[in-house]
């Protein structure tokens, strides 16, 4: 019978989870500009070809183009795990992963706003943000806090049903692979990053649909989409069909794996020096 791992601190687990943030930012952040570029990319018009033609057409050309500029952008805060008093089941996880997509979307969605409008414009030729703080500035002036928070009922459509996939696939992953007799605290490097890695691709699976739906919304001029999600679909459905909700599915799993891979073994890391260093907070 496997050890019970003992309960974990708030603390402990937000600056753990801080901490994983961070390494999932430097691993993942160069694919996920490939990835809201192919989602936002337009039709084109006929006779002219596609900007991009796919992940790795879209990678070349940026890194041709832009390896020597230094484009200001921000990234999106990651979710951080919850405690609980006693190991929970898999339903609970799910749930509270989810109840965290809840809560994270009040500084997320304005995050990602800024995010794609920032990863895009380099790729457009035409450079209308000075940075992060003049985005929101020019946003605010332009529409308001509405302007600001553009895409939040999207950024709920992706970050609840894939964050409770999220926390619950990693310890489940963590659970078959602890041998008899061992605590999940245990587990190898190894094994770590292989819990994390999947965990990143059952999210993403689960998030890809909605995430272009929310790329194409916050990245469109104001007033284009007035029903919003619903006029994305149509249009997209209409125009390029069912498989456009997946554009960009290429660079999200390359980049789903080892970002998430990072970012768990990062709060393992972080966990276990904790533990040493404050054993009681």
């Amino acid at each position: 019978m496997s050890k019970q791992p003992q309960p974990i601190s708030p603390l402990k687990n937000f600056f753990a989870g801080g901490f994983g943030g961070v390494c999932l930012v430097f691993a993942g952040h160069p694919l996920d500009t490939i990835k809201v570029r192919l989602q936002t990319q337009p039709k084109p018009s006929p006779g002219q070809p596609l900007l991009y033609t796919g992940t790795f057409d879209c990678f070349r050309k940026t890194f041709a183009r832009e390896v020597r500029r230094k484009t200001p952008e921000i990234h999106s805060p990651v979710k951080t795990l919850h405690d609980w008093p006693s190991v929970p089941r898999y339903p609970q996880l799910f749930a509270a992963g989810m109840l965290s997509g809840i809560f994270t979307t009040a500084i997320m969605a304005p995050g990602e706003r800024i995010k794609c409008l920032l990863q895009i414009q380099a790729s457009s030729g035409e450079i209308k943000y000075a940075g992060p703080m003049d985005c929101v500035k020019q946003l605010y002036r332009e529409s308001g806090i509405r302007g600001v928070y553009k895409g939040t009922g999207l950024t709920l459509m992706r970050d609840v049903p894939a964050s409770g996939m999220y926390f619950m696939t990693y310890e489940w992953l963590k659970n078959i692979l602890t041998p008899e007799g061992r605590s999940p605290s245990e587990l190898s490097v190894p094994s770590i990053l292989f819990a994390g890695g999947m965990a990143g691709i059952f999210n993403w699976a689960v998030a890809i649909p909605p995430d272009v739906l929310k790329s194409r919304f916050q990245t469109a001029p104001e007033g284009k989409y007035p029903n919003g999600f619903r006029d994305v679909l149509r249009e997209l459905l209409r125009e390029e069909g069912v498989g456009s909700l997946y554009k960009g599915f290429t660079a999200v799993m390359l980049r789903a794996f080892p970002a998430n891979a990072a970012c768990f073994l990062g709060f393992e890391v972080a966990m276990k020096f904790l533990n040493w260093a404050v054993p009681n907070l």
